[in-house]
């Protein structure tokens, strides 16, 4: 089989151009043909000899996926596209449009194994990692369109269908890839990776001292009701957790966001904020608060905006940075935790351009 095209770096790239008896120069030019210009197939790279595009032709794939249908919110600022794989896998994307950024949202895996029980993508199950350049992909996807429009992408997060870390080399590489200054060179700290808290992994990122940004999907400020919404807090508990989270902070002197779902009634309530405050009380530290976005396997309901401010104003008085987050995208099924790969959910997909 061909090798996807995107899941080779520069330095691959160039072997692979030497091979064929061309100027390493050329590697440059291809790789400045898909990350600078996006060019999505062979017969764009027309300063490349007629050979060497046919070379490109015989040995790569430039399409990761297929787009089978796109949902545009009613307010128009957040578009989500089903994607088919050519092993039948499907994911989302989401781009998300705010006054100066142009923000994707990118899946790591189709399904997650996380088992997280607010999350559409967890109650679906893992069906597999994505490659490097599956990953990657997405990202040009949209790309490509924003450029249509004289707009680029500026901020990606790694919060979509899937653990990020539960990916690790695929999901770094294809951070690397898209940060690389020759090509796409989108800065790193404008991308954010989000962890339900794969402590070891955390870690390992940790060491590596990137300068990418990391998010802690938190929920619950103590064990029994952490364990209870994301099952992976029973492997690592928060002690683990907020241990690995400190040394992460420490090392790189970089802040974490930590996101939490306000459920009502369940982690919404003044106990909760206080159990919050006592866990991060120190820390560099800023939390994102999200009233429940709803999906078919879970009963929770969203907290009310004023248990939402209530809940900031506890954590904002003891010295904790807090942010109520506005709901992006709820009513196409893009928001935080629902973004679930079933065409039409199952009659809701309308299929049109992004």
């Amino acid at each position: 089989m061909s090798t996807l095209i995107y899941d080779l770096d520069l330095s691959e790239l160039q072997a692979w151009v030497q091979a064929q008896g061309q100027p390493a120069y050329r590697a440059r030019q291809i790789w400045e043909g898909l990350y600078r210009h996006l060019w999505a197939s062979p017969e764009a790279f027309t300063p490349l000899p007629k050979s060497l595009r046919a070379a490109l032709a015989r040995d790569f794939v430039f399409e990761a996926f297929q787009p089978a249908a796109t949902l545009v919110s009613s307010d128009g600022e957040t578009h989500k596209t089903l994607f088919r794989l050519p092993d039948g896998a499907q994911i989302e994307t989401v781009r998300m449009r705010y006054v100066r950024r142009r923000t994707l949202c990118i899946s790591t895996q189709a399904g997650c194994a996380m088992g997280c029980a607010f999350c559409a993508t967890g109650q679906m199950g893992l069906q597999r990692n994505l490659s490097a350049g599956e990953i990657v992909a997405q990202v040009l996807y949209y790309a490509r369109w924003l450029k249509q429009r004289g707009e680029r992408v500026t901020h990606i997060v790694f919060m979509g269908m899937g653990e990020p870390f539960h990916n690790y080399e695929a999901t770094l590489r294809a951070i690397d890839i898209l940060n690389h200054p020759q090509g796409f060179a989108l800065g790193a700290r404008r991308m954010t990776i989000s962890t339900v808290g794969l402590v070891p992994q955390i870690r390992r990122f940790t060491a590596e001292k990137r300068q990418v940004n990391l998010a802690i999907s938190l929920h619950a400020a103590d064990d029994a009701l952490r364990s209870s919404l994301i099952p992976i807090n029973r492997k690592y508990p928060l002690d683990a957790l907020m241990a690995a989270v400190q040394a992460y902070t420490e090392a790189t002197h970089r802040r974490v966001t930590f996101e939490w779902a306000l459920i009502r009634g369940l982690n919404d309530t003044p106990a909760q904020a206080q159990r919050l405050v006592t866990l991060l009380k120190g820390m560099l530290a800023h939390v994102n608060l999200i009233p429940l976005n709803p999906t078919q396997g879970f009963a929770g309901e969203a907290s009310s905006r004023q248990r939402a401010r209530e809940f900031c104003r506890v954590l904002t008085a003891a010295g904790i940075p807090c942010t109520v987050r506005l709901r992006r995208g709820i009513d196409i099924q893009a928001g935080c935790g629902q973004l679930a790969a079933r065409q039409g959910h199952d009659l809701d997909f309308v299929l049109k351009s992004p």
